[in-house]
């Protein structure tokens, strides 16, 4: 998996190139939306502090079977910030009316997300309806157990090689869990989306608002966590999750952190893939 910055920047422009950049507006706010690939509609949903990219590793093996919706969410990335207050109604609402100028109202579609886009993702399914299926990666907004966490405050720091190992930290603190996995294209996804991100997640992801989505739904959702992903408790999570719901299917993946689908990406590439098809 171990790369050069030269190989990360190469394989981050080739997407650049071929996705198209399609912008979406909602109560004044634009939102950047990338489009790729043929097929089903299928929505990818990145997380806190995040972009579009933490899809890196799987935006082409699936875009071969989908046509891919990847925005950066409201105060990420290259998009604006919803008018205050950036609230779970607000954040679900830009969304939706979002999709439905993008992809169709009407139209039914797939949604696949990370982390704090899980919080997102399901809300969405809730008040949109016509969502076929769910796919949550790393979800957060379940309300239970998490690990407590050490993460350095990088924006305090002089710039440079200082920030550059406050950003190394985090990402082995909170993202990935094997050594090897923190490469030169983690690291570049990573810095990037933290240094561009104005909205402030954390207020969402630790609720239960995903889990009280999800009570309400009775489409097929798949949710996956990383063995060691310290926003979760692993078998346990995925337990208290999955029983009662025969409709939900809950995987643990050995040896992976919160990152799961960068980390065992080929591994969660076809798990999506016989999941969506």
């Amino acid at each position: 998996m171990s790369q050069s910055e030269d190989d990360a920047r190469a394989l981050v422009a080739r997407l650049e190139q071929r996705a198209a950049s399609v912008d979406a507006r909602f109560e004044g706010s634009r939102i950047r939306w990338r489009r790729i690939g043929s097929g089903p509609p299928l929505v990818l949903l990145h997380g806190g502090n995040g972009s579009w990219l933490h899809w890196v590793r799987n935006i082409e093996p699936l875009a071969g079977r989908h046509q891919l919706w990847l925005p950066d969410l409201p105060g990420c990335g290259d998009s604006d910030e919803v008018a205050p207050p950036a609230n779970l109604e607000r954040l679900v609402a830009t969304l939706q009316h979002n999709v439905a100028e993008l992809v169709g109202g009407e139209r039914e579609i797939d949604v696949a997300a990370f982390s704090f886009g899980s919080v997102l993702a399901s809300n969405l399914a809730l008040a949109r309806g016509r969502v076929r299926r769910l796919a949550l990666l790393g979800a957060t907004g379940h309300g239970l157990q998490r690990r407590q966490l050490a993460l350095k405050n990088w924006r305090t720091l002089e710039p440079g090689s200082a920030q550059e190992q406050a950003h190394r930290h985090n990402l082995a603190e909170l993202m990935l869990h094997e050594p090897a996995a923190l490469d030169a294209l983690a690291m570049l996804v990573h810095r990037s989306a933290s240094e561009r991100t104005r909205l402030r997640s954390k207020q969402l992801s630790h609720t239960d608002a995903t889990r009280r989505a999800l009570d309400k739904l009775q489409i097929p959702v798949l949710m996956a966590w990383g063995e060691h992903d310290p926003t979760a408790s692993g078998a346990a999570t995925a337990l208290a999750l999955g029983h009662g719901h025969p409709e939900r299917r809950c995987v643990v993946v050995p040896g992976a952190g919160h990152w799961v689908q960068y980390e065992r990406a080929n591994e969660i590439n076809t798990l999506l893939a016989r999941w969506f098809d």
